[in-house]
């Protein structure tokens, strides 16, 4: 049967220029049968769901006790704000994956229906190879776009139900579909999930790896071929950058986590903290166990993947360094997060800036945090013999590496607190996520290389600390053979904190699974700072009512004078433990329930 598809038009976008757009404009509406007989345009539809997959560096750090947006951030930017501040409404699709993901799934979908009748090459076998990959990530993408779908969009309904939303497995037609259904519940929306991972890791190899002998197949792919060659042609390291069984076992990492957490704890959700550390520790032991995590010598640190420049630049054929699990593509030469983010005397727009809120998180490089009674905290010297990551991730006034830069509302500088509307308004500037040999001189602007992660080793090892503290304590490491103190331990290690002490806060943690507790989130917080996961986390922890109205803070620093200072109330309100719905969807299909109270 011929069925006319809709959107069309965007995925023949992928495979064209824009000048050649007028030229091809009486292509753009192609018939479903071509999916059998042209491969590329098959797998476009593949294609279409990695286009969409929300962007990992996704600014939500804005709208948290983390960092505000300057005075010359554009509205994309500054719409955050108007999340934090109270604005957040089931029409501001800020927060909203809605239509990007569901698009993703309906690509998906019509690709399941019909892959197994297309020929993606003449060789039975290679044929067979390339169609296992392609419906292994498409349900791999479909599992994940699911997990977007959850994480912005479920919650409980005004009648006390945990709720999911509407899960979609069929492709749609739009003669033919009644679109006006209701939401699955939470639980089987986790299932539909886990049972798509379960397809993707059945169809693809844990990683694309060339191979040199025909012993060295894996036994799911025996019975197709014994031709290490055509393995190869599907299977091989030309595809490492493509969703694989390692980053399905991730994902379900990122979903069992999600499950697990109190936002979600329900007498109709039977997820568990141990599901969820069992969950991350497949993927830490195929890694080689949380001490992988403190490379050896000559080897540049996971935590600082945005600025390892020789690893950076050395990376060819879809490498990825230990830290990366999944990563997008290397851009070469670009200064884009330069640009937003460097201060006004760096010429940059000084966009995103850090909190005293988050510079206080920093513990002394002794390991106590700085109000504990052993930190040795100066508050006239407040950065000295700090944790290293803060001077790392935060540009401070009279930083080491850029002591010109004053902050200071009084400092004389552009760089002083709110002189220009690319100045800071917290007194700090953010230094993670981007390369610091940019040049963005006028007339000698030279960009650097880089790469956006996906999927970070680091955010694994975190996701079983978390959990198995939960789970087990602190010590306890149920059927796997590490507890969540290895892991913060080598997290705190890798960044040279507790070390000179032999890491006596740690120590102290772990008699506690409280006190354990809160040090593992605050290790979230700073390891993942700046990379879009501290909204979300603390609404599944259901502390926004607490963390999410934190008053932004700032420190006005003049000379010897330290002055703190108030830059920007927060509103949240309980129910925005969960987002909504949109509005625009609640309004077309009576069946979907909106979340409680939005």
């Amino acid at each position: 049967m011929k069925i006319k598809l809709i959107l069309f038009g965007l995925l023949a976008l992928t495979f064209s220029g824009c000048k050649k757009l007028l030229e091809e404009d009486l292509q753009l509406v192609r018939s479903a049968d071509q999916i059998y007989v042209d491969p590329v345009f098959a797998q476009g539809f593949v294609l279409q769901a990695y286009r969409t997959i929300p962007p990992y560096y996704n600014n939500s750090d804005l709208a948290t006790d983390d960092a505000v947006v300057n005075l010359s951030a554009n509205a994309s930017l500054t719409a955050f704000r108007q999340v934090a501040t109270g604005s957040w409404t089931p029409t501001n699709p800020t927060m909203s994956v809605w239509n990007g993901s569901y698009s993703a799934i309906l690509y998906v979908n019509q690709f399941l229906a019909n892959s197994n009748k297309s020929r993606f090459a003449n060789d039975p076998a290679a044929n067979k190879l390339l169609n296992y990959r392609m419906r292994g990530e498409a349900f791999g993408l479909r599992a994940l776009h699911m997990y977007f779908l959850l994480r912005n969009h479920a919650g409980v309904t005004p009648d006390g139900q945990l709720m999911g939303v509407p899960i979609v497995t069929d492709y749609q037609d739009p003669a033919s579909t009644d679109f006006n259904q209701p939401r699955a519940t939470f639980d089987a929306c986790v299932k539909q999930i886990y049972s798509d991972l379960d397809s993707a890791e059945y169809y693809l190899p844990t990683e694309y790896v060339d191979l040199t002998a025909a012993s060295q197949i894996p036994a799911q792919y025996a019975s197709i071929t014994q031709n290490f060659a055509a393995y190869n042609q599907a299977m091989g390291k030309t595809f490492r950058q493509l969703f694989n069984g390692l980053i399905a076992k991730s994902v379900r990492s990122r979903v069992a986590l999600l499950a697990a957490s109190p936002a979600f704890q329900h007498a109709s959700n039977p997820a568990t903290w141990e599901q969820a550390a069992n969950a991350a520790a497949s993927v830490i032991t195929y890694k080689g166990g949380p001490n992988s995590l403190v490379r050896p010598t000559g080897q540049l640190p996971g935590h600082t993947f945005y600025d390892n420049r020789a690893e950076i630049d050395a990376l060819s054929q879809g490498d990825n360094p230990h830290e990366m699990i999944w990563r997008e593509v290397r851009q070469n030469t670009n200064s884009d997060r330069e640009t937003q983010n460097f201060p006004p005397s760096l010429f940059g727009n000084g966009v995103i800036n850090p909190t005293e809120n988050l510079v206080e998180a920093f513990p002394m490089a002794n390991g106590y945090p700085i109000g504990h009674g052993s930190s040795a905290y100066v508050a006239s010297n407040p950065y000295a013999n700090r944790d290293p990551r803060l001077r790392a991730y935060i540009l401070y006034n009279a930083h080491p590496d850029y002591a010109a830069i004053r902050t200071g509302s009084q400092s004389g500088t552009a760089d002083g607190i709110n002189v220009r509307t690319t100045s800071t308004r917290t007194g700090y500037y953010l230094r993670k996520t981007l390369r610091w040999d940019v040049s963005l001189t006028p007339g000698s602007v030279t960009g650097r290389n880089r790469y956006n992660p996906r999927i970070r080793f680091t955010e694994i090892c975190l996701n079983y600390a978390e959990a198995a503290n939960e789970a087990w304590g602190p010590k306890g490491s149920g059927p796997n053979t590490f507890s969540a103190y290895d892991v913060i331990k080598a997290i705190r290690t890798r960044a040279g904190v507790g070390t000179s002490n032999n890491h006596a806060y740690l120590e102290e943690c772990a008699t506690d699974k409280a006190k354990m507790r809160e040090l593992i989130k605050n290790e979230r917080r700073l390891e993942l700072s700046f990379e879009g996961f501290r909204f979300w986390d603390i609404r599944r922890w259901k502390e926004s009512l607490t963390k999410l109205n934190e008053t932004a803070r700032g420190l006005d620093i003049n000379g010897n004078i330290y002055t703190p200072i108030n830059v920007e109330e927060r509103a949240f309100q309980d129910h925005m433990i969960y987002g909504p719905i949109p509005y625009s969807e609640v309004l077309k299909y009576s069946n979907l329930k909106q979340n409680a109270n939005w």
